[in-house]
């Protein structure tokens, strides 16, 4: 049986918290994207990154709030830009959303089968391809995502908890060992992040993208208004801790000066983080940390998962996509065709790169990943115009500072960011400034190309169907506002 609503009332604030904090877990932002991004991108600086990233997410999450408290829909970025900033951007913001979080989602199969492969390798004697077990994963997530929400975020609930507390033992590791006797605060200079700031901040979006999970999930929350405002800001937070500490850390015991250098040596075979945990905190130490990075990445693959296959509900059930997409499951409130959607693509992808024998950790977690992060800060920057322009219309009793001034603060600070990061896209891909490659324009121009196909569509759906076009950005409210529309017609 299939229905046209999610599930309500089923999270409170540490179920929305979790599909916030799984989605960029930990242990796998610091023991596999930042150490990955050490080689690639060049620079120790991440910590200063993981800063000022968070300073202007909390400046933006101020209005985004705000915007949340009085729209309430699974499509959190699509439905504000739509409110905001018009419909056929809307539109086009919801294209580059499916293909942003599909990246991020997809991307993590990369790390998943390669970390399980070399673990099965060093412990089990067994070689197993990475694609095999990305599989493997891959049907996990999607039959838990055709169930029921809150037993996602139990899983989720399990997997972090033991994250958290591992990553906490960790730091303590690290900054007990230090290299050379003392603690360098180096890497939270500007002079170890200016030249590489562009790749480092789309690093840093990257490993912040969930923490905008909760008004994806506010048709399902409790509570909703309490929920959304404290899972946003104590995500970021939790986030920021534990992001800035233990990349801090962990380069501080492999040695500042040395860090860049291990990494890009270590590039293919995972990165220095492991090698150095093993050897400052013992084998045991690396162990633990292998089986929490391997479910951590499973946790944060469900958890794109879920909002991934919440965006393209939201759109069917506002038959921006096929009005199938709007169906979920009656007994679960999951929504199924979205979910279905999602599990397609990344089988896709999965063996699309099994077959071309492209690398699991670089190109297909790192490269797809940041650029999945990278769609992420262009939807943040849009939703942060779209505040100002929502509230201008109507302030809706909404104060100055979360309406107006953080906003603006946030906008161009988003703004800068952008321009930093498509300056130096080519170095977060590891090519040289003076080298051309197709791969700098590939990600960039794949947006364009998603949002020009959202606005063609937004307008062509205004003259076949204007009911449809008049409900665009209205979630549950959609079918209303078809209803309103068609009679306005016929008074007309």
């Amino acid at each position: 049986m299939v229905s046209q609503a999610l599930a309500r009332d089923r999270l409170g604030v540490p179920s929305v918290i979790m599909f916030a904090l799984t989605a960029a877990a930990p242990l796998m932002v610091v023991g596999a994207l930042v150490s990955t991004g050490w080689g690639v991108v060049g620079t120790t600086g991440f910590p200063l990154a993981f800063l000022i990233i968070a300073v202007i997410l909390a400046l933006f999450s101020f209005g985004y709030v705000a915007m949340s408290r009085h729209i309430t829909n699974a499509g959190a970025f699509y439905s504000y830009i739509a409110q905001g900033l018009g419909k056929p951007l809307g539109v086009a913001g919801a294209m580059v959303a499916l293909v942003a979080y599909n990246l991020l989602q997809v991307g993590l199969y990369g790390a998943f089968g390669f970390f399980l492969s070399q673990f099965l390798a060093d412990k089990a004697k067994m070689d197993v391809d990475w694609w095999v077990l990305a599989l493997v994963l891959w049907l996990f997530v999607a039959v838990l995502g055709l169930l029921r929400v809150d037993v996602n975020s139990k899983v989720l609930m399990v997997l972090l908890g033991a994250e958290l507390i591992v990553v906490t033992i960790f730091d303590v590791i690290f900054f007990s060992h230090p290299a050379g006797g003392s603690i360098s605060f180096e890497p939270w200079t500007w002079g170890a992040l200016k030249d590489t700031a562009g790749p480092a901040f789309a690093v840093a979006v990257t490993a912040f993208v969930g923490f905008e999970a909760a008004p994806v999930f506010s048709e399902e929350a409790r509570s909703k208004n309490r929920t959304v405002s404290t899972a946003t800001f104590l995500g970021l937070a939790v986030m920021l801790l534990s992001y800035a500490l233990t990349s801090w850390g962990a380069s501080v015991s492999m040695g500042v000066d040395q860090t860049v250098d291990l990494a890009q040596k270590s590039l293919d075979s995972g990165g220095p983080f492991f090698p150095t945990l093993i050897e400052k905190g013992g084998a045991w130490a690396g162990d633990v940390g292998s089986v929490l990075l391997i479910t951590s990445i499973a946790a944060a693959a469900l958890s794109y998962h879920n909002t991934t296959a919440r965006y393209a509900f939201a759109l069917g059930r506002e038959r921006v996509l096929p009005s199938f997409f709007g169906r979920t499951r009656a007994r679960s409130g999951a929504p199924a065709s979205g979910s279905l959607f999602q599990t397609i693509i990344a089988l896709a992808v999965i063996v699309l790169f099994a077959i071309e024998g492209w690398h699991p950790l670089v190109n297909l977690f790192f490269w797809l990943g940041t650029a999945g992060g990278i769609g992420v800060l262009l939807l943040v920057t849009a939703t942060s115009l779209s505040v100002i322009f929502y509230f201008a219309r109507d302030a809706r009793g909404e104060g100055a500072w979360a309406r107006l001034i953080a906003p603006i603060l946030a906008t161009i600070a988003l703004g800068y960011v952008m321009w930093q990061v498509f300056e130096n896209f080519g170095l977060l891909l590891g090519i040289p400034p003076d080298q051309k490659s197709d791969a700098v324009w590939a990600f960039p121009t794949a947006y364009g190309v998603a949002a020009a196909i959202g606005l063609v569509w937004a307008f062509v759906l205004r003259g076949i169907n204007r009911q449809d076009y008049d409900a665009i950005g209205l979630g549950a409210q959609a079918n209303t506002a078809r209803i309103e529309s068609a009679e306005s017609v016929e008074v007309g």
